[in-house]
């Protein structure tokens, strides 16, 4: 255990002056204060007034802060696994993907002319799919949801293609998405416009 984890076990049990944590820990009080000093900057702890019990100035306190400690595993995958559940057992996917097309793509100044495809194009590379413009549609080289769309396709693929049909209803597009077919073509989904 690093001795600043160790400092932080010793201040979950309550707070401590400098010479208890030092001598908890089994550290030298400088290197306590070193260590102590830099949870202070990361504010993890608080250095607070100690209480006098007689002459002189009281020492310093520290305190765990009311805050969860930023470092640490995050498991994001996890929350979109939890999600995916959610939409699943309660929305419909390309439904809810059509909602975040639209609020997602990026809208042309009035008065300028619209490339609708173009412009889901543009959003589809900003997300992270390498979109191709083909004649007949878009070519997805890249799912940047794979690892969950494998377990998870019938959810992943219909957000994807309600996302596409979102956008280009929010750019005003009379081009429509016929259908998104996964791996298509080897390597790549395909989304077909009509």
């Amino acid at each position: 255990m690093a001795r600043r984890d160790e400092v932080l076990a010793v201040l979950r049990d309550g707070p401590r002056t400098l010479a208890e944590i030092a001598r908890e820990v089994g550290i030298h009080p400088n290197t306590a204060r070193f260590h102590l000093d830099a949870l202070v900057f990361e504010q993890l702890v608080d250095q607070l007034a100690g209480t006098s019990s007689g002459r002189g100035r009281p020492p310093a306190t520290y305190a765990l802060r009311p805050v969860m400690a930023r470092g640490g595993h995050r498991d994001y995958r996890l929350l979109a696994e939890m999600l995916l559940g959610v939409v699943r057992e309660n929305e419909a996917p390309e439904r809810v993907g059509e909602s975040w097309g639209h609020h997602l793509v990026d809208r042309p100044a009035p008065g300028r002319a619209t490339d609708a495809t173009g412009g889901v194009v543009a959003l589809l590379d900003r997300i992270g799919f390498a979109p191709e413009r083909v004649p007949d549609g878009i070519r997805l080289w890249h799912c940047p949801f794979l690892e969950l769309a494998e377990q998870n396709r019938d959810v992943v693929c219909p957000l994807h293609l309600g996302l596409i049909r979102g956008a280009l209803a929010e750019l005003g597009s009379p081009v429509t998405v016929a259908r998104l077919v996964p791996f298509a073509e080897g390597n790549a989904c395909k989304a077909y416009l009509g």
